[in-house]
């Protein structure tokens, strides 16, 4: 179906992405900010924003279905003969660019881009341990008689 033998992608770097999605604006934009003199010129291959399809899974049946159309911003970039995406729900395009510079930063093997992605990944972790908490706290036992 799909070629993958030519460019394997690497588990951890979809973690990576995630967290960069999941990430709040402004220090998302400002470490790509700080990043783009390190870069230097930067090819915009696209940037965009379109419709995607959401997928979904029946937890019953087990088979996959499309729950609707979700609007994203895309954006690919070149920088220094590696590539960069970035994708995020909504339209915005300068959060997806920024996304994007830090994907072609991290391909480049520049820590700041990776030392932001695990911190993200962190806090989101925090975030969603606490949210779970909460979660819990409001559910209710029953028995059946």
């Amino acid at each position: 179906m799909f070629d993958r033998a030519e460019k394997a992608v690497p588990q951890d770097h979809g973690r990576f992405l995630s967290a960069l999605a999941r990430a709040e604006d402004a220090p998302l934009k400002a470490v790509a900010e700080a990043m783009l003199p390190e870069l230097g010129d930067i090819e915009v291959v696209a940037s965009r924003t379109g419709l995607v399809m959401l997928p979904m899974r029946d937890t019953v049946q087990g088979t996959d279905f499309f729950l609707g159309e979700v609007l994203v911003a895309e954006a690919h970039i070149r920088a220094r003969g590696v590539e960069g995406y970035g994708m995020v729900t909504g339209r915005d395009l300068e959060r997806a660019t920024a996304m994007a510079v830090l994907d072609a930063a991290h391909a480049l093997g520049l820590s700041a881009a990776a030392g932001f992605a695990a911190a993200e990944a962190a806090r989101q972790k925090a975030a969603d341990r606490e949210t779970l908490r909460r979660i819990e706290a409001t559910r209710v036992d029953m028995e059946t008689f």
